[in-house]
């Protein structure tokens, strides 16, 4: 049981509303994953053409490079 209210606590802590005026600081390109979104694309997409099989992010797509 004490565990249970130890992870509770614990996953509840992360949780936070943020006020309108921070939400642009969170916007901001420097706070995302994927500073370059559009080159992980493009990389994913030949990747998958390139080993003519399905990876975990795309759908099935022959060695052609075409879906």
């Amino acid at each position: 049981m004490k565990a249970f209210v130890v992870i509770l606590c614990a996953t509840l802590a992360g949780c936070a509303s943020v006020p309108p005026w921070d939400r642009g600081n969170l916007a901001k390109p420097q706070m995302a994953f994927d500073l370059n979104p559009s080159e992980s694309a493009l990389r994913a997409h030949a990747y998958s053409s390139r080993e003519a099989a399905a990876s975990g992010m795309v759908g099935a797509g022959g060695g052609c490079g075409c879906y």
